[in-house]
């Protein structure tokens, strides 16, 4: 593996480490085949560096094992075998690892993952899920998101780019101030950047933001830097003054935020009363959720009823909400 391979395993276990509870733990990986054998030694050294006891389960005979052998340690198995026969009765924290559909097929062995590991390039491997009593999820947000989305930048545009003219549309129906000042939080590669810059004119500003600096490198590579300026900053932590913009555009931004009141809240501070905020995707949520093999829930974020609450409590008011297959637009105002 190069340099910045090793240092993505190491971020990523570290991360890891630091999500274990204190005391006896239990941890098993599942998922990916073959693959959860090498993340299962590879916690376990991680765990060792920091210190901690750690115990290896091998093996698909969960009997010769007791966890009293191991009451102070982490304890690490690996394996369908494993999850099937959790020690004690439950596993402390089970982690899933994603693969391409065809290199798992058990979707529902996810569902009561602690921690769901994407490892579609198994040099590359990124946390996209914790559950909520592992801690704060922002303890992991900035660097596993960034490097979600560092290694998709350079070919974003060709598996993506056919959307552009839904992104104009959208930008068109918002009815965003001429003249004003617009902001894309978490821009991407700038597919909406020649369409905020048509919406507010030559005479108004676009700002373009993005957490990844391999994304603000396509949106340079694209030739879009000429419609924006650009900024490398944390959606949750903008760096402009409060009251400062006329609208607020997001593509896809929340359902990445690790959470989305306060999200909404940031994006508040800085618009000025009366302002516009515009979520949009380019895909419902329902078409998104068939796409990851998931179903919709009525209390997600992005929900109309959840949304409307976030809105209120945040700041805004939600004047437009369509959600139909082909794309998501939700519209609202600054109170």
């Amino acid at each position: 593996m190069t340099a910045a391979q090793d240092r993505r395993w190491e971020e990523l276990l570290r991360n890891i480490t630091d999500m274990l509870p204190a005391g006896p733990v239990c941890v098993v990986v599942d998922g990916a085949g073959e693959q959860n054998l090498i993340v299962a030694e590879r916690l376990a050294a991680a765990v060792h560096a920091t210190g901690r006891a750690c115990t290896r389960l091998f093996g698909t005979t969960p009997s010769t094992w007791s966890p009293e052998s191991s009451a102070d340690a982490v304890v690490v198995a690996h394996g369908p075998h494993w999850r099937a026969h959790p020690p004690r009765g439950h596993w402390d924290v089970v982690i899933w690892l994603r693969t391409p559909p065809a290199g798992n097929g058990r979707k529902s062995a996810k569902a009561d993952a602690d921690i769901v590991i994407d490892l579609h390039d198994p040099t590359w491997p990124v946390i996209r899920h914790s559950t909520a009593r592992l801690g704060d999820r922002t303890r992991w947000y900035l660097t596993e998101s960034r490097a979600f989305f560092a290694t998709r930048a350079a070919s974003w545009d060709t598996k993506f780019g056919d959307d552009l003219p839904a992104y104009a549309a959208a930008i068109t129906e918002a009815g965003l101030p001429r003249d004003g000042v617009v902001v894309d939080v978490g821009c991407g590669t700038g597919r909406a950047l020649p369409a905020l810059r048509h919406a507010v004119g030559p005479r108004g500003g676009v700002i373009a933001v993005d957490l990844t600096p391999e994304m603000l490198a396509q949106v340079r590579s694209h030739g879009r830097a000429e419609y924006a300026a650009l900024a490398l900053a944390d959606a949750r932590h903008l760096p402009l003054a409060d009251a400062s913009v006329d609208a607020v555009f997001a593509a896809g931004l929340l359902t990445h935020l690790p959470d989305t009141d306060a999200g909404l809240h940031e994006l508040a501070r800085i618009t000025r009363p009366g302002g516009l905020l515009v979520l949009f995707h380019p895909s419902g949520r329902a078409a998104l959720a068939a796409r990851h093999g998931r179903t919709l829930s009525p209390d997600e974020p992005l929900a109309e009823a959840p949304l409307r609450r976030s809105m209120h409590q945040t700041g805004w008011r939600l004047t437009g909400y369509d959600d139909p297959e082909h794309r998501f637009l939700a519209i609202a105002a600054r109170r």
